[in-house]
């Protein structure tokens, strides 16, 4: 930002605030009516949650918006910039679906004392904030409301989704989470209840017999066995389809000769560069990766690691070539000065643009004659600050007299005529500046810590593949899509040329870009959505390879097959399999001593810290165990040996050696214990959002727009 710039971007708030608050007739009608949202489109679907439209013209403009706050960080930022607006976008389907079912509304009274209190949204804050006190002037918001004037309805439609549905959304999920939380009842008999069996400790012995006691590899599991447990447990497995996808790749990636070339290329530069007189020409005729920068640069600010080896340099003088990223680089000193590291300064600007739409509102001469005018009436003795609030356009200083105090930090931000002026003159300076934004009459009042600061040109020459390299990638990529026709063909090619096929474990869904390692393999995902099993690819240019992949499995929604559910659930029935085997070795009633004997273990004993209570999660040293947390208090076991137990990492045989009582809680403690337990609860009862979004219906059509 420059000087005049912060001013400018407080006027653009205040003009956002003035479309915000011109709506709120077009708001409350909204309100009225019980809508979740505000505009409507007839553009093609993108998707439908419970039967709604997902309109796509809507969720382009939202991602837009997205990607114009984050800024171009590459395809990869865009495809989470598109999945976090889907996501955010079925959720408020699903929210409003409830709003409206519970008859929770916003209304215009609600409207307004959000709007016109501390609790109004961001925008309107920023806009409205006393500069002096940091509050928010509920006041000032207040007045823009009799100039309330009809907008375009792109401005309408950006109001909507920044502010205002935010803001709605906010509001109405409070109250459903409100709602929630009241609804945590802890009734006197389950707390009774519960405290008498959290004052009762179990002391148990038992014997262990740990699963891993048997190898996996002398035990099978089935693919029928697989597709059974997952049958028994389809809750858990059930998914939506996708594609299993592996892929041989062909690095296009610059080689060896291709840095080597570069090298030479910028060693070959640096006498001329050397040599020459102006650097910026110099760099822009020979195309350097980085820019020209005139500006002088801290020590500290300089982030190349060969810093000390270039300002050590005389001036004129180059170093390098040297690595620094992606590119070779030489690095000529231009110069060195002493500059402070905190300016004071005051000024006066007459304005040729307006700050808030950037259009012309003075002749250029004309403001030079006025800001003359000034300088020379400040000669002959006039009060600065009178002149600062009869004249000065830069009305975030007038009521400072003008007055502003910067760091070196601050350099780039400001107009750079600006800039120069205050830090790179002296104490005591008075100068006339023009910037963009009008005539400014300057003064350096205080410049404070001077220290030395560089100026160093760098010229650079990112390290690409040469045509060479990248024909090479592309032709063995061609070659093999060519070739290989299915599945057994790929392989049989793949071994003959030594190449490597990466098989993907993870299953992806028709709207995912991510593959693997590959963080942009949209269009390989695309293809596989479109092919059918054992399909071969064309070659993909995605990042620095050629990529080839093949179809390994379709997996349609449901449960999945034996291949793709063997991970999730072969160590369960393996370790149920283990339990079967040392309980029936075990027999149906063993001793502590016949299970030792049997399997080399060791009687050990748990509880005698008064720690095994029923409600505890672990059992020290054993960890999760809660079939035999719940066994140590079956009176059935008290001073008897229990059948064995298949727990979760072991088969157990315990016996109860008692069951005893703690000492009453003080009433103090029984009180925390009841006010943590309350707050448990409605901390269970936060999980509810993903109980509806998995009630809820959602068609996801993303796959035929990406």
């Amino acid at each position: 930002m420059q000087i005049i710039q912060k001013i400018r971007d407080k006027g653009a708030a205040i003009g956002f605030v003035v479309i915000a608050l011109s709506l709120i007739a077009f708001i409350l009608m909204d309100a009225k009516q019980g809508s979740s949202r505000l505009f409507s489109s007839n553009s093609t679907s993108l998707g439908k949650v419970n039967g709604q439209d997902i309109d796509n013209n809507e969720f382009n403009d939202e991602v837009k918006l997205q990607q114009d706050k984050y800024g171009d960080q590459g395809s990869a930022m865009v495809y989470r910039i598109r999945q976090g607006v889907w996501d955010e976008m079925v959720e408020k389907i699903v929210l409003n679906d409830e709003f409206i079912k519970l008859g929770l509304t916003f209304s215009p009274k609600e409207m307004m004392s959000i709007m016109f209190s501390n609790n109004a949204p961001n925008e309107l804050k920023q806009a409205f904030t006393d500069k002096n006190t940091g509050q928010y002037d509920v006041s000032k918001a207040e007045a823009w409301w009799p100039t309330v004037k009809k907008l375009k309805d792109d401005q309408k439609a950006k109001l909507e989704s920044q502010v205002i549905e935010p803001m709605k959304l906010q509001a109405l999920y409070t109250k459903y989470s409100s709602m929630l939380a009241a609804s945590a009842y802890y009734p006197t008999w389950l707390q009774q209840k519960e405290g008498a069996e959290n004052k009762k400790f179990a002391i148990i012995s038992y014997v262990a017999v740990p699963y891993s006691i048997i190898n996996d590899s002398s035990i099978k599991v089935s693919d029928d066995e697989i597709t059974e447990y997952v049958k028994n447990h389809a809750a858990a497995y059930k998914q939506d389809g996708g594609r299993f996808i592996s892929y041989v790749s062909f690095s296009a990636s610059p080689s060896a000769d291709d840095t080597n070339a570069i090298v030479k290329t910028i060693t070959d530069l640096k006498a001329p560069f050397a040599a020459d007189t102006n650097a910026k020409l110099f760099l822009e005729r020979n195309l350097s990766a980085v820019d020209y920068d005139d500006t002088y640069s801290e020590k500290s600010k300089i982030t190349v690691s060969q810093k000390d080896s270039i300002i050590g340099l005389a001036n004129g003088k180059v170093f390098g070539p040297y690595l620094d990223g992606s590119n070779i680089v030489l690095a000529k000193k231009l110069g060195e000065k002493q500059v402070p590291d905190t300016v004071k300064c005051r000024h006066i600007l007459i304005s040729t643009t307006d700050p808030q739409s950037g259009q012309p509102i003075l002749d250029d001469s004309v403001a030079k004659k006025r800001i003359d005018s000034i300088a020379a009436a400040i000669k002959g003795g006039a009060d600065f600050n009178s002149l600062v609030v009869q004249y000065s356009g830069d009305s975030g200083s007038v009521h400072k007299g003008g007055e502003y105090t910067f760091g070196y930090a601050d350099f780039k931000s400001l107009a750079k005529e600006f800039a120069e002026t205050i830090f790179y003159g002296k104490t005591g300076d008075k100068k006339i500046v023009h910037t963009n934004f009008g005539w400014h009459y300057i003064e350096v009042l205080d410049q404070k810590n001077p220290q030395p600061a560089y100026q160093v040109a760098y010229l650079a020459k990112e390290i690409l593949p040469s045509d060479e390299t990248v024909t090479a990638a592309s032709s063995q990529a061609t070659k093999l899509s060519g070739e290989a026709q299915d599945e057994k063909s790929m392989n049989e090619y793949i071994e003959k040329n030594g190449l490597k096929k990466i098989k993907i474990p993870t299953m992806v869904k028709s709207s995912d870009y991510q593959l693997g390692s590959m963080q942009d393999a949209r269009q390989l995902i695309k293809w596989a959505f479109d092919a059918k099993e054992g399909d071969v690819s064309e070659p993909f240019s995605i990042g620095d390879q050629y990529v080839v992949g093949i179809l390994d499995k379709i997996q349609p929604d449901g449960l999945p097959d034996a291949t793709t559910a063997r991970p999730l659930v072969e160590k369960l029935i393996l370790n149920q399999k283990k339990a079967d085997q040392i309980t029936t070795q075990l027999g149906a009633n063993p001793s502590l001593e016949s299970t030792v004997k049997a399997y080399n273990g060791v009687v050990q004993t748990a509880g005698s810290d008064s720690s095994l209570i029923f409600s505890g999660q672990i059992i020290n040293g054993l960890g999760q165990e809660p079939k035999l947390i719940g066994a140590a208090f079956n009176k059935d076991f008290l001073g008897k040996t229990s059948s064995p137990i298949a727990g979760t990492n072991g088969v157990y045989v315990m016996q109860v050696n008692s069951i005893g009582d703690k000492p009453a809680d003080s009433p103090q403690i029984a009180a925390q214990q009841t006010a943590q337990r309350i707050k448990t609860l409605q901390q269970e009862i936060y999980g509810w959002f993903d109980s509806l979004k998995k009630l809820a219906t959602v068609k996801d059509d993303r796959n035929k727009f990406l």
